[in-house]
């Protein structure tokens, strides 16, 4: 008979752990890749359409990470950036393969930024470039453009910021109880 910590560190049963949520990141990875078909098949490089005063589709050819960090070094940057795309999703489903579905905020987080990171190691495994569309600016500042990809990357890394102070004073608050 298994002791309480060897229980509480066991796996859920498949279909009780967070790979359920990987619907969430082929939600998202459809979403991602059909926006940046709808941009290839209908906008020129750097074409831009006017849709608020602060927000355009411009379309843009992203060859580094985010915010276009090291688009300039000279092709090696799409490898290892596919290297991480890799990595780091493989590791993200290892978690959720050990997380129990319950743990819906962490679930979310990892199906986000998975999503995310498949999208855009298709496009650099597709064309060599992050296609890019979304361009937020405020008169003369311009937020580097970015895609949907993108913002599921942000927001998931942001739910597992989030979630790691609530589990903090969770546990905290479970300490203190016992």
């Amino acid at each position: 008979m298994p002791n309480s910590a060897q229980a509480a560190n066991a796996k859920p049963a498949l279909a009780q752990s967070g790979i359920m949520w990987l619907w969430l990141a082929v939600a998202g990875l459809v979403a991602d890749q059909a926006t940046k078909l709808y941009v290839l098949a209908n906008f020129k490089l750097h074409e831009s359409v006017d849709v608020l005063p602060f927000f355009n589709f411009t379309y843009a050819q992203n060859r580094g990470a985010a915010f276009s960090f090291l688009s300039e070094a000279g092709g090696w940057q799409r490898w290892f950036f596919t290297v991480i795309a890799v990595g780091v999703s493989g590791l993200l489903i290892y978690w959720m393969r050990g997380l129990h579905k319950s743990k819906r905020m962490l679930n979310i987080a990892y199906a986000l930024v998975i999503s995310g990171a498949i999208g855009n190691l298709i496009d650099r495994l597709s064309y060599g470039f992050v296609v890019d569309f979304l361009h937020l600016y405020y008169e003369n500042y311009h937020w580097p453009v970015f895609n949907v990809a993108d913002i599921a990357i942000c927001c998931g890394a942001f739910l597992i910021i989030f979630d790691a102070f609530i589990n903090k004073d969770e546990e905290a608050a479970s300490k203190e109880s016992n």
